[in-house]
């Protein structure tokens, strides 16, 4: 049987190996038991306030289900009320996140690779921007602002929302689109090595040209079925990276109806919503899941 003691001297031990990856200057430099204690408070923020994220989005998905099998209006009443305490304490949660997310906008900048500085850059940038206009939505919605226009302020986040998620799906795209390259460069290498050559009809048109009578629409046919075995291939051999886009697609649908740009329905925002909340929840309890850089 574990014991707590043990278990909590494994997480240190856990916290203190991702620093030791994160942070190599503070680990060498000896302040990793402060750094510890920094990222340890900083995790535990962001898992709160994922954890009310989750209820928000399953209370939206209730309301929403109640709603349909006719429930009463006092229930239904009460759903709404919960969702909006949910709602306003996750925004109190967010207050130090536009300082994070420019921080971590900061590091973006020096990767080297120019694709992937421009895509993360851009969101956290977007992020930053997301989170401020949440701060003033709290400040308007717990009386601290009263004369905030809401509904505009909440329209300027979503938008700010969508570009940052538009941004980590074409990073996302990008890395896929890298993977697929390096496995399909691998899998000829071992054909050639095997002596099997490339497969014909893919790169040579062994299943006949264009001009043949039939010959384009199989030979499409076929290059799109390998394309999406190697996608999954890829995506099944990169859990990190299949989660991220699961994740980010499911959280494209919250501003995509909230701006009006795409009615899906309380009932699938909260689904999507509730979806994204697990997961991000999942890459808190197993670091490795998440997506780097």
């Amino acid at each position: 049987m574990v014991t707590p003691t043990r278990t909590l001297a494994a997480a240190e031990k856990d916290l203190e190996l991702i620093i030791a990856n994160f942070f190599p200057k503070a680990s060498a430099s000896g302040d990793s038991p402060y750094v510890l204690e920094e990222v340890t408070c900083l995790t535990l923020r962001v898992l709160q306030g994922t954890k009310i994220w989750a209820a928000q989005y399953a209370c939206s998905l209730l309301g929403h289900a109640l709603q349909r099998h006719g429930a009463s209006p006092e229930l239904q009443k009460q759903i709404r009320q919960l969702e909006g305490h949910l709602s306003l304490g996750r925004k109190l949660l967010r207050l130090g996140n536009s300082a994070d997310a420019l921080e971590s906008a900061k590091r973006a900048v020096h990767l080297s690779d120019v694709v992937l500085r421009f895509c993360i850059t851009v969101s956290h940038l977007n992020r930053a921007l997301y989170f401020a206009c949440d701060n003033v939505l709290w400040a308007g919605k717990s009386g601290l602002a009263p004369r905030v226009d809401q509904e505009k302020w909440a329209q300027r986040s979503f938008r700010y929302y969508l570009f940052s998620l538009i941004m980590n799906l074409s990073r996302d795209a990008y890395e896929i689109r890298l993977l697929m390259e390096q496995e399909s460069s691998a899998c000829s290498r071992r054909l050639k090595g095997s002596g099997g050559g490339v497969p014909g009809g893919i790169e040579t048109g062994g299943l006949g040209g264009p001009g043949t009578p039939g010959g384009g629409l199989p030979q499409l046919a076929l290059k799109l079925r390998l394309q999406v075995l190697l996608l999954a291939r890829v995506l099944r051999g990169h859990p990190p990276l299949l989660l991220d886009v699961v994740r980010n697609a499911c959280d494209l649908f919250i501003p995509l109806d909230k701006l009006g740009l795409w009615r899906c329905g309380p009932g699938i925002v909260g689904l999507c919503g509730l979806v994204s909340s697990i997961l991000s929840i999942l890459t808190l309890i197993y670091p490795w899941l998440r997506l780097k850089p």
